[in-house]
């Protein structure tokens, strides 16, 4: 019988086994009585099988069981063993049963003994009841292959080999399952190069089994040699083009360093192989990791159309219609979704939510974030619900909704009132909006966002002083925080103080987040202010195309106005103020020059 394809198990011992078989588990369950030979073993027995049962046709006897006779200090030593170890002595246990197994010759005993030594976890005494097992039964499998796992699960690989080789020529025709049997086996041993040795060794006499050359690439991965590694998968590749578990080995070897590699191959392999949905869902997670959008939601979307009723398939798909922007297969998806019985149906409500703010669809949008009751959707979707309502002329209502929004920790906290203070901000209640926050400093005085938001609002409110002495203050806390250097620094530059330090604050913003659009935005206005048109243009407009951001259009539009290219200005002013039509910097700026 070959290396049974059973799932290999660690047990208690922490020795890997290929296949624990119930012969072992039941030999010598119970002890015979005096004075009667010795029988064969019916195999799966105990107690409770035998009790009430009238005497059955005796079996015959198998040539290779001794013949012995049953005495009284035979039955002593039998229960001696089983004594010992019901009362937690397996030591003694496993001796004794050894010593019967030698004195009776019995492999019966002997597999008894092996059992109890290996699962108390008695290593060299269970590889001596194997060997003794195997002296007694030589063609047993079940003892050859449990001696082989154990010598391997105790990196005792050259005392293994022989019994592998012994055990693959006896079983030639199933090369392929031992092989595949032994591949962790090896790859587990904590002797990397000797697994290796042995696993070409054991490899070398058949170069046409893919599955031998697949267990030396895993014993050349484990031992570092990653390039023999690959070249062993590619080789049992080429044997058996079909087969996922070595296109997933030479995925898993690529991926580290050659990722292009390894896509490409799962690319080819599903070419191949169109029906493999696990390699498929793979591949599409691997593009999505990869950020590459539009690839992945075609192949979640091959997934979907060969599992239609997966109703986390179409929400996968409705996400990545979302990412690239297909607003209206996005929220197809998402109600497909629904229909289809997704359970999480909260996270769904908030991304047709999402769709329909998207779209401009407001009120949609407020009635599906609504929907969302509970789970990690809940406070984001109260927020954005908020925003919504305050967008609608419902102030009052969007700070209430806040008011009563739970939160499950101090940021969440410090979060929603920050958000009270921009709605109260953008609906031009700059007074309220401060005190607000310097309600929250009260509480929290060192709160990194609070000081942030806190200190905008002053400047807001011309109370330039105390926006500088929050913004040290943040500096202080957070000697990194590029936000606080600009917003500083910027503040200046505006009102033509401090221009050198309010160049040098800006500049080190830079440094620290050079391709953040604000900084870049308020780097070329510092140029501006010195009269570096050209310089000014570069950082403008770097900062427009990372965020067409209306205050950074009317920059970018008043410095093009001055460079002389009033055409592209008035562009860019008008296209940014369909999009922002109520921004103040857009309307002054463009009154400012378009009456000139």
């Amino acid at each position: 019988m070959p290396i049974s394809t059973t799932a290999m198990k660690v047990i208690r011992t922490g020795i890997p086994i290929l296949l624990i078989f119930p012969l072992l588990l039941s030999a010598c369950a119970t002890a015979p009585e005096p004075g009667a030979k010795v029988q064969p073993s019916s195999g799966v027995a105990s107690p409770g099988d035998q009790a009430g049962k009238t005497a059955e046709k005796p079996l015959a006897k198998p040539e290779n069981l001794p013949d012995v006779e049953l005495t009284s200090k035979l039955l002593y030593q039998f229960l001696l063993g089983e004594v010992a170890l019901q009362r937690g002595q397996p030591g003694v246990s496993a001796q004794v049963y050894l010593d019967l197994a030698r004195s009776t010759r019995d492999p019966r005993v002997a597999r008894r003994a092996a059992q109890i030594a290996f699962e108390t976890r008695q290593a060299d005494k269970a590889v001596e009841a194997f060997k003794l097992w195997l002296e007694l039964e030589p063609d047993s499998q079940p003892a050859q292959q449990m001696l082989i796992s154990l010598l391997l699960g105790t990196g005792k690989m050259e005392e293994a080999r022989p019994w592998l080789a012994q055990f693959l020529a006896a079983n030639p025709g199933n090369a392929g399952v031992i092989f595949q049997q032994l591949s962790p086996l090896l790859a587990r041993s904590t002797d990397k190069m000797a697994a290796l040795k042995l696993a070409r060794d054991l490899a070398r006499p058949y170069p046409n089994v893919a599955e031998a050359h697949l267990m030396v690439a895993r014993a050349a991965a484990a031992a570092g040699k990653q390039d023999d590694a690959l070249a062993e998968t590619r080789k049992a590749r080429k044997l058996r083009p079909e087969w996922d578990e070595a296109l997933l080995f030479e995925v898993q070897l690529l991926l580290p360093t050659q990722p292009q590699q390894a896509q490409a191959a799962l690319k080819d392999y599903l070419a191949a192989n169109p029906d493999a949905g696990e390699l498929r869902l793979m591949y599409a997670r691997m593009l999505l990791e990869r950020k590459q959008y539009d690839e992945a939601r075609l192949e979640f979307q091959k997934l979907l159309e060969a599992h239609p009723e997966n109703a986390d398939l179409a929400f996968a798909v409705a996400l990545l219609s979302l990412q690239v922007g297909d607003l209206d297969a996005a929220e197809k998806q998402l109600q497909q979704s629904l229909a289809r019985g997704k359970k999480d149906r909260d996270a769904v409500y908030y991304y047709l939510g999402q769709v329909d703010e998207t779209k401009k669809n407001t009120q949609a949008a407020i009635q599906h974030f609504d929907k969302v009751r509970s789970g990690e959707y809940a406070y984001p979707a109260r927020m954005r619900q908020a925003y919504l309502l305050s967008t609608m002329g419902k102030l009052d209502e969007a700070r209430d909704l806040l008011h009563h929004t739970p939160t499950q920790n101090q940021q969440q906290q410090m979060q929603l009132l920050v958000m009270e203070a921009t709605l109260l901000r953008e609906a031009k209640q700059y007074d309220a909006a401060y005190r607000l926050l310097q309600k929250g400093l009260e509480k929290t005085p060192d709160q990194p966002d609070l000081l942030y938001e806190t200190a905008l609002l002053a400047d807001k409110l011309q109370k330039h002083g105390e926006m500088e002495q929050l913004l040290r203050k943040l500096i202080g806390i957070q000697p990194d925080n590029a936000n606080a250097y600009n917003a500083l620094g910027y503040s200046f530059l505006e009102r033509n103080v401090r221009m050198e330090e309010g160049m040098q604050l800006v500049e080190k913003a830079y440094q620290l987040a050079p391709n953040d659009a604000s900084i870049l935005d308020s780097m070329g206005w510092g140029y501006y202010r010195q009269g570096k048109l050209e310089k000014s243009l570069d950082f403008l407009r770097r900062a427009y195309a990372a965020n067409p951001d209306p205050e950074i259009a009317a920059h970018l539009g008043e410095v093009l106005w001055l460079h002389g290219d009033k055409n592209e200005a008035k562009k860019i002013w008008s296209g940014a103020l369909k999009q922002n039509p109520q921004s103040d910097a857009l309307q002054e700026v463009m009154k400012k020059y378009q009456q000139k």
